[in-house]
């Protein structure tokens, strides 16, 4: 009966586990847990939450296609942006009811910034080729000093001069590859084997300048460390956030 007892206990203990486990982890609690067609969060992408003001009673909605209002913010809310469609934000703030994040039809929202939607969708559609350019460990005429260390990390080597047009710097990276070696031994059985191994070699140098902190200039200083296809440009910073 002991025996039994342990058992189902056991059972309890494993079948509870992962639902305590996902309550738990940061990382499944989202506030934006689905990304819908036709719109993209904008949440972490700036230095600092845009902040908007209700300027009329604004009903606020499950999403974006802007039906079945879960309630309104009053006129002079303050609410934070979190995401955009072509007609409306996702935001988060405390309705009438109490807090909320839903969708809001953009006419009911104010901002500082007359141009805040033309230059979120710039921020976005940077974002993404700066990302995709990280995430293959590339560079282009347009980054940042930190999007460049975040993609490349730290440089080999680092100078700058003063000159009539402002301060230059410029830094140089050491490319390496993973280059087949083969090497002849013979196994325990008295037979002749090659084995391929793989060496880090340095393979070209890359040298970056920067002008008021945004790539100006790239060169292949050593081997052709970009390929084929010569240095790729990303739009400037947008600024205003």
């Amino acid at each position: 009966m002991k025996a039994i007892c342990l058992v189902l206990l056991a059972l309890c203990i494993t079948q509870a586990a992962p639902g305590q486990s996902a309550a738990s982890s940061p990382r499944n609690r989202s506030s934006l847990p689905t990304v819908e067609p036709g719109t993209f969060a904008l949440e972490g992408m700036t230095p600092k939450p845009i902040i908007l003001k209700v300027q009329l009673e604004a009903p606020v909605y499950p999403t974006s296609k802007l039906q079945g209002a879960l309630g309104s913010f009053a006129p002079g809310t303050v609410v934070t942006l979190l995401a955009m469609s072509d007609t409306a934000y996702r935001v988060r703030g405390r309705a009438r009811h109490g807090d909320v994040a839903g969708w809001v039809r953009m006419a009911d929202m104010l901002s500082t910034d007359p141009n805040l939607n033309t230059n979120l969708k710039k921020l976005y559609e940077r974002t993404k080729l700066v990302d995709e350019l990280i995430q293959h460990k590339q560079v282009a005429l347009g980054m940042t000093r930190e999007e460049v260390q975040a993609s490349m990390g730290k440089p080999s080597r680092k100078s700058s001069k003063v000159t009539a047009a402002g301060k230059e710097e410029r830094v140089e990276y050491a490319i390496y590859d993973q280059v087949p070696q083969t090497s002849t031994g013979v196994n325990s059985f008295g037979q002749i084997v090659q084995t391929v191994v793989y060496v880090r070699v340095e393979v070209g140098t890359l040298s970056i300048s920067f002008k008021d902190n945004v790539v100006s200039e790239i060169e292949e200083s050593k081997g052709n460390p970009l390929g084929g296809g010569g240095a790729r440009t990303v739009p400037p910073p947008v600024v205003g956030f």
